[in-house]
């Protein structure tokens, strides 16, 4: 597939070396391709030469699919800038968490009970096919699931349409990921958003990020 990954940052590194790893042709999009750029862009494209850096419109008018991983806040502003019409018809898997850091560590939710990120992304762009998925673990684990348990442990998708969580469903397996559970529509978004809260008590607790859960059934 094409795929675009909107987010310059470790959770979009990750996810676009394995897409390009496994064959995909794999554009990141980014808010400002001048100033990215002259950051650390350059060391870690170095090393992926293969993956191309556009603007989030550029990108994803040019994608199958398009991956959301950027910050909680910033994903309806950089969705916009993506654009409704690129957007349209195509599947957007939603890694963002509405993590709020402005009373500190550990944020809060932005949203929660009975609303989520996943939701407000799917009415903002009604056309787009929206699946929520891999936003419960490490961007290490999203993308190399078998460095833990093999690759035994539980991801979640989320969304409104059958045909695109196939579609997303396929590519965690492609992953590595062997246990993809499929909770139902955009709604159950809110449950996966709300486990950030124990996943960082556990963080914090373990020490390290390579945890994640199993549902045992």
């Amino acid at each position: 597939m094409r795929i675009a990954v909107l987010g310059t940052g470790m959770v979009g590194r990750a996810i676009a070396a394995r897409a390009a790893e496994l064959g995909h042709e794999v554009t990141v999009g980014t808010r400002d391709v001048a100033t990215t750029r002259a950051g650390s862009w350059g060391e870690w494209a170095s090393g992926h030469p293969g993956i191309a850096l556009a603007g989030y419109a550029d990108a994803a008018a040019g994608a199958d699919l398009v991956v959301n991983a950027t910050n909680g806040d910033g994903s309806l502003p950089a969705l916009d800038a993506a654009g409704a019409e690129n957007l349209a018809g195509k599947i957007l898997l939603d890694i963002a968490n509405p993590l709020d850091f402005s009373q500190g560590f550990p944020p809060t939710l932005s949203v929660l009970n009975d609303d989520s990120l996943g939701e407000r992304i799917q009415r903002a762009f009604p056309r787009t096919r929206v699946v929520k998925a891999l936003n419960t673990l490490t961007a290490d684990l999203m993308a190399h699931p078998k460095q833990l348990a093999d690759g035994d442990h539980t991801v979640f998708v989320s969304g409104d349409d059958a045909d695109a969580k196939g579609v997303v469903t396929e590519l965690l397996t492609s992953f590595g990921h062997t246990d993809v559970l499929d909770l139902g529509d955009i709604t159950t978004a809110r449950g996966t958003e709300m486990l950030l809260p124990i996943w960082l008590r556990l963080y914090g607790r373990l020490g390290t990020p390579l945890f994640n859960v199993k549902v045992v059934r």
